[in-house]
């Protein structure tokens, strides 16, 4: 996407950010952007967020409150991905080089412990220095189904600040772990890339949705994704600890529109999946 598409897209995130009337914080001098790279999936697969729509975003907060701030993109390393391959593979290496921004890989940025309770398990996190001394944080997720979540979204997203590279050992508490992890850093804006969304196959949307509430933001994508909100755990739970409402006001285009084409899953593949989910917990059981 080049020229005239390019300008669009810019002037289709400030129009997103106007909808929802965002106020940009005082004093701004440095600015946090994460975008969503599982693996090494490219980004026309709905799997990754497009370097180009970031690059619009960052034209957007330049504009908005200087061409002077500082601008890091950040990831971290997982069990199976490593930032120095994620960050060339999809396109964010030439990114930082074309728009002068940082490239932080947060599992080797420097970091504080911090403890956080959800719904009555304890956690101990670090807390990348970039994240913490970021004045605007902003969240760019995608809308995928996943297991044990049911729907990866905003909140899922910041999964990845976690620095620990060995994330599959949260896997056994995933949703209390990403509740826990948007309590101890928290974003101010989370803004999706649905220019390509992941259904049960990688369809073009053109969809762009902010909010500043997480919750509001899943139960939105839950919706366009065709699931219940209030059946979703990591939502509902997020709710409970005061992290947002499920309760959304829509502005703009309603959600319903981009719900019909939402590549969803049919009720056969739902009932498969519980199936399996069931299957597993009858396997886990400990013998009597």
């Amino acid at each position: 996407m080049e020229g005239s598409n390019y300008l669009d897209l810019k002037l289709a995130i400030k129009n997103c950010l106007g909808l929802i009337q965002f106020q940009y914080p005082k004093n701004i001098r440095n600015v946090v952007i994460k975008p969503n790279m599982c693996y090494y999936w490219d980004y026309s697969t709905g799997q990754t967020t497009n370097p180009l729509f970031v690059g619009a975003l960052i034209d957007v907060l330049r504009e908005e409150i200087s061409p002077d701030i500082n601008i890091s993109i950040v990831e971290s390393d997982a069990s199976a991905m490593e930032c120095r391959y994620a960050f060339s593979f999809l396109g964010y290496a030439r990114l930082a080089e074309k728009y002068k921004v940082n490239l932080v890989n947060l599992s080797e940025d420097a970091s504080e412990n911090v403890e956080v309770a959800v719904n009555g398990q304890n956690f101990n996190f670090q807390v990348p220095q970039t994240i913490r001394d970021a004045d605007l944080r902003v969240n760019v997720p995608k809308i995928k189904y996943m297991y044990k979540v049911g729907i990866s979204s905003a909140m899922k997203n910041l999964f990845g600040c976690n620095p620990f590279p060995q994330k599959y050992r949260y896997h056994h508490r995933l949703v209390e772990t990403i509740v826990a992890l948007n309590k101890v850093m928290k974003f101010q804006l989370h803004i999706l890339d649905g220019l390509v969304l992941l259904g049960t196959r990688p369809r073009k949307l053109n969809l762009i949705m902010a909010s500043q509430d997480p919750v509001a933001f899943d139960a939105a994508a839950s919706r366009i994704a065709g699931e219940n909100p209030k059946r979703v755990k990591c939502i509902t739970l997020a709710e409970k600890e005061c992290l947002g409402n499920v309760l959304f006001k829509k502005v703009g285009l309603d959600p319903i529109i981009f719900q019909k084409e939402y590549p969803k899953k049919k009720k056969s593949e739902k009932l498969i999946t519980l199936a399996y989910n069931l299957a597993l917990k009858v396997r886990v059981l400990p013998n009597n």
